[in-house]
């Protein structure tokens, strides 16, 4: 013991040079008397190894006595974190019992296609390739796995459609629920599909074959059913098949049935008349609107006060008409059309030019000159040209201008329904829920589940190609359901909101955007990165260093983050 009041430091080893002879390793320790420092030794360790006395310096130092690269080996690392994370939603949802009550070789392909289209989508080949790097094998039959395998699960899956569908519906269509329908399409690579033709391509993609297909989901967009159709099929003609699929085979008789105003003409809703228990909601096409301001009936004067009333016309009897204007989307229209004007002016006072300087003759080539200009920008309604052999003048046409711009903003919602069954403001918000089909178009087709260009040639593999897109569609609507606090979606959107003025994102959710952090404290995320952010969890296979191939190994995980533990948690709270 020391004699004085002193304080112990550290103990530590010692090599003390002894000149010819081998040096003193000492254990010796420090301690602080008063304000000096000290030092005595504890122990003589010369007659020790130099490893041990390596050994005993790492203990002092409180370092690991062996470095794991020293005893392991890494083996393998897989992605798991993103695959288990839809393989836990996919377990909430009883997503295997959907596809096929028994198990089978082929309903673990599908689950793996779904699985690779959420998480990262690509050809059936390189979907293949790109398992093999995760921990989906360890969970599902992937062994020998070839694209034909494939091709054949896609056969397989298609033949159950129907079955999964009707799971669907029960699952999620009520009797006098709304049932939402809209049509899309995607370009198709290649000439040889029967179902691939010209049409109105909406992906702009022109020469482009294409199919289309479409979508029918609950009020809420989460979807239900899909049917593809040849690429030139028109909207109207999809629809009547549909409400009776819903009817028919899903046994919905009492149902409201949402679609847009080129989806539900009149011809349909003659035959929808025709049918108990089914409504409908539509909107009137733009000639229709601006025949209803020429005779009077729609008073655009009455905006002034308000932005949305019911009017009647002979025109549509039995219907109410709900007329809503949007005066913000009519400012917005406004200013492109001005744009566009502009744009178009400049391009041909161009041609004007070039007339002057001698270099354009002739009244076809101003002619054919002139045409190609003025449909640049689709505004030939709107001028009036004059073209001679040696001159061209053009001036803005007032006439067609103001009665256009008179409608911006304008939309009226078509509907059967009685006040009693649904009231204008309701009947409004219904018909504007086709945006969230329109969502999960998008979804479709370039945020997530990339579904084109679509490469099959067999009408029944692009059938299949586009039910596993919907699929995985349905895995990731409800996965984003659960997951809106940890990514930039409104958490709290206002239920009984205007709903005509545009939607606008609750305090909450503008604070998430602009910093970019949840009310969590964890960074916000789109479903793409928060999947990427998972995916970071990998799995490691290890052994023991120099061991046979055939030892033993065991399993390492990465240690989730806060934010990808709390995603796990939340994954685990989908109910349907």
């Amino acid at each position: 013991m020391c004699r004085h009041s002193c304080s112990i430091d550290a103990m530590y080893i010692d090599v003390v040079p002894n000149r010819a002879s081998p040096p003193a390793v000492l254990l010796r320790e420090s301690y602080r008397d008063g304000t000096k420092i000290r030092k005595r030794t504890m122990g003589n360790l010369s007659s020790l190894s130099m490893q041990q006395v390596e050994t005993i310096r790492a203990v002092l130092r409180n370092q690991p006595l062996a470095s794991p690269d020293s005893l392991f080996e890494k083996v393998r690392d897989q992605h798991h974190g993103a695959v288990d994370a839809v393989r836990l939603a996919m377990g909430r949802l009883g997503f295997d019992a959907l596809l096929d009550s028994r198990a089978s070789r082929e309903r673990d392909l599908v689950i793996a296609m779904v699985v690779a289209r959420i998480v990262s989508p690509r050809s059936k080949l390189a979907t293949e390739r790109w398992w093999s790097t995760t921990t989906l094998p360890d969970s599902l039959d992937l062994d020998d796995t070839t694209e034909d395998d494939l091709y054949e699960a896609m056969d397989w899956l298609l033949e159950r459609q129907q079955r999964i569908e009707k799971k669907l519906a029960a699952r999620h269509l009520k009797d006098d629920g709304l049932v939402l329908y809209d049509l899309s399409s995607s370009y198709f690579e290649g000439v040889t599909c029967p179902l691939a033709a010209l049409g109105h391509n909406r992906d702009g993609k022109k020469g482009k074959l294409q199919v289309n297909y479409g979508l029918l989901t609950d009020g809420r967009g989460c979807p239900v059913a899909i049917s593809v159709f040849k690429g030139n099929t028109g909207d109207t003609t999809t629809l009547l098949p549909q409400v009776d699929k819903v009817r028919s085979t899903f046994g919905i008789k009492q149902m409201v049935i949402v679609g847009d105003r080129g989806m539900i003409s009149q011809r349909q809703i003659d035959v929808l008349s025709e049918l108990d228990g089914v409504a409908w909601i539509t909107a009137l096409k733009t000639g229709k609107i601006r025949s209803l301001v020429h005779d009077g009936s729609l008073q655009l004067g009455l905006f002034d006060t308000r932005n949305l009333f019911e009017i009647e016309h002979p025109d549509f009897p039995k219907e109410r008409l709900v007329a809503c204007k949007n005066h913000e989307l009519a400012k917005l229209r406004a200013h492109k059309r001005e744009s566009m004007l502009r744009a178009t002016e400049a391009e041909l006072a161009k041609v004007t030019r070039i007339i002057e300087n001698g270099n354009l003759h002739g009244k076809d080539a101003i002619g054919v000159r002139v045409g190609r200009v003025i449909n640049k920008y689709k505004m030939a309604k709107h001028f009036e040209l004059v073209i001679d052999d040696a001159s061209f003048h053009f001036s803005r046409r007032s006439e067609t201008i103001e009665p256009e711009a008179a409608l911006d903003g304008l939309y009226v919602v078509r509907t059967a329904l009685t006040k009693e069954q649904s009231s204008s403001d309701n009947t409004v918000r219904s018909y504007k829920l086709l945006s969230r089909v329109e969502r999960a178009f998008r979804s479709f087709k370039t945020v997530d589940l990339h579904v084109r260009p679509i490469y099959h040639h067999l009408e029944n593999r692009v059938r299949a190609h586009i039910l596993l897109a919907m699929l995985a569609y349905y895995v990731e609507w409800h996965m984003k359901q659960v997951w809106c606090e940890l990514l930039f979606t409104d958490e709290s959107p206002p239920v009984d909101r205007d709903p005509v003025v545009p939607a606008k994102r609750s305090e909450g959710a503008e604070e998430k955007a602009r910093t970019k952090v949840t009310a969590y404290g964890t960074s916000a995320h789109s479903f793409s990165t928060l999947l990427a952010d998972l995916a970071t969890i990998t799995k490691s296979t290890c052994r023991r260093l120099g061991a046979n191939v055939q030892d033993a190994t065991f399993s390492l995980f990465t240690k989730p983050s806060a934010l990808q533990a709390r995603a796990i948690d939340l994954l685990r709270s989908i109910i349907v």
